[in-house]
């Protein structure tokens, strides 16, 4: 398998870069620099030089609140981005597998969001993302679109490393409780997307589409911490007092869903991927980060 990763620096580039080594995998994950992912003419270059099997969309602008006020730039990235790659894609007949994101639902279902349910951006970051989907979807007829939630990993900047952070500094800390989640190791992400690369180059394969990726656990930020410090403190990490808050009493620039849970029966059915529980999930991660 020749793998071309963009976004290979990022959380879920940098793990898959990892699982397809592992698996004795050529890669390439070509800087920004190298190929920006809005430089179409750089895209195809890259393309047409290393002759993937496939190619893996991980990048884009991920900036939550900052999108809010760089509209441009959140776009430019997530829908024009998502495009180029996927018309480099279609002209090279090679699939795209697409990252995206649990914040294109509105957060207000009661139950685990399916793929065939409708969506509801609510902020410019989640916006983007969503027309990313479309673009992908009108360029790119061979595309996996995997939508994922509240990654986790031992690198860059996530949820679970900000607790610790804090942790180091406070002895107590507010974190949000009517926010609910699938916390999603980005290891285990890219599990399934070896998975799934070795789906689609299977002669017949036909299950094009988008799927849901992400944690087995349904969760609020202040359970997720819960755990993380109940883990962490197998390696003597202290935990501080840890006060839950409401979203309101947290103000910023952009909306979060409420409630994200994402339903992952289509992928145990097409791929036979079952999610791990959070506990099995983070016990790995924090071993690597603290180990």
């Amino acid at each position: 398998m020749k793998l071309l990763i963009f976004g290979a620096t990022g959380q879920i580039g940098r793990a898959l870069g990892e699982a397809a080594q592992a698996r004795g995998w050529e890669t390439l994950g070509p800087s920004h620099a190298d190929a920006d992912i809005c430089d179409a003419p750089a895209v195809a270059d890259t393309v047409r030089r290393f002759t993937p099997d496939a190619l893996v969309n991980a990048a884009g602008y991920t900036a939550v609140d900052e999108a809010e006020s760089e509209l441009d730039a959140a776009f430019g990235a997530n829908r024009e981005g998502a495009r180029i790659l996927a018309e480099a894609a279609a002209q090279a007949h090679v699939p795209l597998i697409h990252l995206s994101t649990d914040f294109v639902f509105d957060g207000l279902a009661t139950k685990p969001y399916t793929e065939a349910e409708a969506v509801g951006p609510q902020g410019v970051y989640a916006q983007s993302k969503e027309a990313g989907e479309r673009s992908v979807r009108t360029a790119a007829p061979r595309h996996v679109i995997l939508r994922t939630a509240w990654i986790y990993s031992p690198f860059g900047t996530n949820f679970l490393r900000t607790m610790l952070g804090l942790a180091s500094e406070q002895t107590e800390l507010s974190v949000i409780a009517d926010q609910t989640g699938n916390p999603t190791s980005a290891a285990e992400v890219a599990d399934a997307l070896t998975t799934i690369l070795t789906a689609v180059r299977e002669r017949g394969f036909g299950a094009w589409g988008t799927y849901h990726c992400a944690g087995a656990d349904a969760v609020s930020r202040y359970d997720f911490a819960k755990a993380i410090f109940e883990q962490a403190a197998r390696f003597g990490v202290a935990a501080p007092k840890l006060i839950p808050v409401a979203t309101t009493d947290c103000p910023r620039p952009a909306p979060r869903p409420a409630y994200s849970v994402l339903c992952t029966a289509k992928l145990e059915r097409i791929f036979g991927i079952r999610p791990r529980p959070l506990r099995d999930s983070l016990r790995p991660c924090l071993t690597r980060l603290l180990g």
